[in-house]
């Protein structure tokens, strides 16, 4: 019986060795789309492709977030477009996406290597890391003197041959395994886990002890030791590389752009990089903070402290995320908040218009939450409840943000220019932002005069916006 367990064990063995690196990547039949800058500033989207984590993107108290994702913000800014993420469900997806014209770029902390350079184009870096053998350190390692921790971690990675680390199949860390095998002349052996598998997740076994070694960038493992004190991230496996964003090959003037942009963002009269890197990879009790907080989306399903409320006075036609969504616009969910109008708490209504509605307190958060969607049910069965569901909710929210009678200007200014007067995107929302206009304001089929057309325009789209990311991360329930 015990010959029979040897024999499995030294075959389980073999195999785990002899497992080939899959190729990641990209169907070769595929050509890659001929888009470049102007198409996208066409569209008026950048459209990235990235991950799902602690550091490229996640949500946090209804606001998105990610280091990835704030250098994504920015660069969008400075070519005059909106940007949209996309989160494939595995890593070995994003190159796929890409090359069917998918996505513009991708941004997911991506190392540049000589294998990915034969699919992808790449930019300037933006920034630069090294490979860390992750362990745990021994349980009593708080008692321990430095030289007397340091005996009991592997810190020379001969160390390694013959033993297991975790792994993705397509990621670099894999490449770095086989060539620091090969280097070393003695097999190291890949256990390789799911291609949509994060680092995190990999570095959470190694804390709690499930599993004994992986590899991450460093920045990944500062990010996480913060949190997870039990890490070892001291042993470098490879020399430093670069972390870089990946483009269609053809993209010839986004990547001029973007590399224009990188190096201006970096230079040294700029402190705008540093200042989001700080805050990503720096700031300690900010980051332990986030990643420990109900409210990160990347840990649970809450957006904000006042969910039960926004819950208890959803109806079928405003989901309670949608309420969340508008709150954190009116008041980033402060509910002490006053505006200069005089508008109170987390839905910052007046109090003039609670009134009509019945008796609110406007300082209690979930009377605040009542009246809100006591007002918009009104607005939307007054005005707007023969449009589309998704016109109507777009209408409602503009209603609710610059007042029904600017909206209905916008319409009838919509339908003498021959836009259409039922569609909120691109026909009457371009019209409510002439109303800021004299020339337009002044016109007869305009009853109610000036409005600041801008504020209802971006209203509506980012609260739409931020609906539609709260749908995707956070269940109805």
């Amino acid at each position: 019986m015990k010959k029979l367990i040897l024999c499995l064990s030294l075959l389980l063995w073999q195999c785990q060795k002899e497992t080939p690196i899959p190729s990641a990547a990209t169907d070769k039949t595929i050509e890659y789309p001929s888009t470049d800058l102007e198409d996208m500033q066409k569209r008026g989207k950048l459209v990235v492709l990235t991950r799902y984590n602690a550091n490229t993107y996640f949500l946090y108290k209804g606001q998105e977030m990610g280091f990835e994702y704030e250098l994504l913000k920015k660069y969008a800014q400075s070519i005059g477009v909106d940007l949209e993420i996309k989160t494939p469900q595995s890593w070995d997806s994003l190159s796929l996406m890409l090359k069917q014209g998918e996505g513009d770029l991708i941004a997911a902390n991506l190392t540049v290597t000589s294998e990915r350079k034969k699919e992808l184009a790449f930019v300037t870096h933006h920034n630069t890391t090294r490979q860390m053998l992750i362990q745990k350190k021994p349980s009593h390692w708080k008692s321990l003197k430095v030289h007397q921790l340091e005996k009991k971690l592997l810190r020379n990675p001969l160390g390694l041959i013959g033993e297991k680390v975790h792994i993705r199949p397509t990621s670099s860390y894999a490449a770095r395994l086989k060539n620091l095998s090969n280097e070393m002349g003695g097999e190291i052996i890949p256990v390789y886990v799911a291609e949509d598998t994060e680092t995190e997740t990999l570095l959470a076994q190694v804390h709690a002890g499930k599993i004994k070694y992986t590899i991450a960038d460093e920045n990944l493992a500062k990010l996480h030791s913060f949190y997870m004190p039990n890490l070892d991230i001291g042993t470098p496996i490879s020399f430093p590389q670069r972390i870089a964003w990946a483009i269609n090959p053809k993209a010839i003037k986004l990547r001029a752009s973007i590399n224009q942009w990188i190096q201006a963002l970096k230079a040294n009269q700029n402190p705008e990089y540093y200042v989001i890197y700080n805050k990503y990879y720096k700031n300690k009790r900010a980051i332990k903070k986030r990643q420990q907080s109900e409210f990160n989306s990347l840990k649970g399903d809450k957006i904000s402290k006042f969910d039960a409320d926004f819950k208890k006075h959803q109806t079928e036609r405003f989901d309670w995320r949608l309420l969340a969504a508008q709150a954190y616009q009116e008041s980033h969910f402060d509910p002490k908040t006053k505006s200069w109008a005089g508008a109170l708490g987390l839905m910052q209504l007046l109090p003039t218009t609670a009134q009509e509605l019945g008796d609110y307190d406007l300082t209690n958060p979930d009377q605040n939450v009542a009246a809100a969607v006591r007002y918009l049910k009104k607005v939307y069965q007054r005005y707007w409840k023969d449009l589309p569901p998704d016109q109507a909710l777009a209408f409602t929210l503009a209603s609710y943000n610059a007042g029904p009678g600017h909206v209905l200007d916008a319409q009838r200014l919509a339908k003498s220019k021959g836009l259409n007067p039922q569609i909120w995107e691109g026909h009457v929302s371009e019209m409510i932002l002439l109303l800021a206009q004299e020339k337009y304001y002044t016109l007869p089929e305009v009853k109610y005069g000036y409005c600041r057309g801008q504020e209802p325009y971006n209203y509506v789209k980012e609260i739409l916006h931020r609906f539609a990311v709260y749908k995707k991360r956070v269940p109805i329930i």
